[in-house]
């Protein structure tokens, strides 16, 4: 069997932990820059109002709700869901890390309760965290999320969904659309409707052979999970990415080179972070600078670069890639966004040598740790002086709550 947590409203619900007075309040968080709603609690959409939607347009009805609002607060998220994460992963040795505030555990060999282990894990993270988890638990992934899916919607559960045998899940997918089935997309709904199959047990009915001959081997896997036949195992190591990007856009259209150069720097210092997370070099990056769609002056240009060794030295690719970007730069262009792209990686214990090739000097490395490990502690600690000081063009977030858990000045005080 198989647990799916998933955390409630996850981004409205972060905000309420250090803000205990608006649990039970409408609460929705905006993008970058403040732009639209893409987090919405319970109380809101009870409300019926729309996800999804520029900020400007809905501010009214908000208002008129009195809707709590928030920026993203990303540092907020990363570090309770890694909370989160600790403490469900204490409750099985077999987990899989699916999102920022979903993970699967494996039940496999647990000899008790498992409606009662389950409440259990729920009052725990509430007890640790303060953020409510819905938990589904089935014998395969898809239909695990089926069961998270119920959990959250159907209050009398109280946030525990277990289908444990067929009578169950079936009758389960009957009230399910198949639009709602992990995997099915909006244009893979189309398809399916032209063969009749609108439920997800319409899908759970087909012949898998068939599925298979007629739209792919991943909507196969999903028929035979819908059945009760485990196809996706807990995938317990997670796989080093083959390309990392950072990108952004900016608080306010700037004009500057120097300005364009700290965003490029800014950027490539995080995918380095991230490169080095997860022990890769970097052969090649690219480099983008972008108008807004919405300006008259419409302009999007790219720069290839290739550096001289496989490398994760931020110092060497900053450098590296602030030397092109004034290649693609036009001076007067009001610039809305930039990015960094690292694209061409091998892992960094795990290189095809030759006599004539260069590395990375081990002292280059050696810093690198350093510089880590001191940020680890504070983050941004050390940094290079090319990303700037003020930053003025960094992305809005004018209604951002406090850094409760990452920030020394930025801890709740108890009064």
């Amino acid at each position: 069997m198989l647990a799916l947590i998933d955390c409630n409203s996850f981004y409205a619900s972060c905000e309420q932990v250090f803000r205990p007075d608006l649990r039970g309040k409408p609460i929705v968080v905006l993008s970058n820059n403040d732009g639209c709603i893409v987090a919405r609690n319970r109380e809101v959409k009870a409300l019926g109002i729309p996800g999804l939607e520029p900020y400007f347009k809905i501010k009214p009805l908000l208002k008129k709700h009195n809707v709590h609002v928030f920026s993203s607060n990303y540092e907020l998220y990363a570090d309770l869901s890694n909370r989160v994460m600790d403490v469900a992963s204490s409750f099985s040795p077999n987990v899989e890390i699916y999102s920022i505030d979903e993970l699967f555990l494996s039940l496999d060999g647990m000899n008790c309760d498992l409606n009662q282990y389950a409440k259990k894990i729920r009052k725990t993270i509430w007890r640790h965290v303060r953020v409510p988890v819905s938990i589904g638990i089935a014998p395969t992934k898809t239909l695990s999320k089926v069961a998270n899916h119920a959990a959250k919607k159907h209050l009398k559960l109280n946030g525990v969904c277990i289908l444990d045998n067929s009578k169950k899940w079936k009758s389960m997918l009957k009230k399910i659309p198949v639009s709602d089935v992990w995997g099915v997309g909006n244009r893979l709904t189309e398809r399916l409707a032209e063969y009749g199959i609108i439920t997800a047990s319409d899908l759970a009915q087909q012949s898998p052979g068939s599925i298979r001959n007629s739209f792919n081997i991943n909507l196969e896997r999903t028929v035979r999970e819908l059945n009760g036949e485990a196809c996706m195992p807990i995938d317990e190591v997670i796989e080093p990415r083959k390309q990392i990007f950072s990108t952004r856009t900016f608080g306010h259209r700037i004009y500057s080179l120097n300005e364009l150069r700290q965003s490029i720097s800014t950027y490539a210092t995080r995918a380095c972070e991230k490169l080095r997370n997860q022990q890769s070099l970097v052969n090649v990056a690219i480099v983008f600078i972008q108008t807004s769609r919405f300006d008259d002056l419409k302009y999007l240009r790219s720069k290839t670069v290739h550096m001289p060794y496989a490398t994760n030295d931020t110092g060497l690719i900053v450098s590296e890639l602030n030397k092109h970007v004034k290649d693609i730069f036009i001076k007067g262009l009001p610039y809305y966004k930039a990015g960094v792209g690292l694209i061409d990686l091998v892992d960094q214990y795990n290189q095809q040598m030759t006599l004539f090739t260069d590395y990375q000097p081990n002292k280059r490395s050696r810093l690198m740790e350093v510089v880590d490990k001191i940020n680890a502690k504070k983050y941004g600690s050390i940094q290079l002086a090319s990303n700037g000081f003020n930053q003025d063009w960094k992305m809005r977030r004018l209604k951002r709550s406090p850094s409760y858990t990452t920030k020394w000045s930025e801890i709740p005080a108890i009064k």
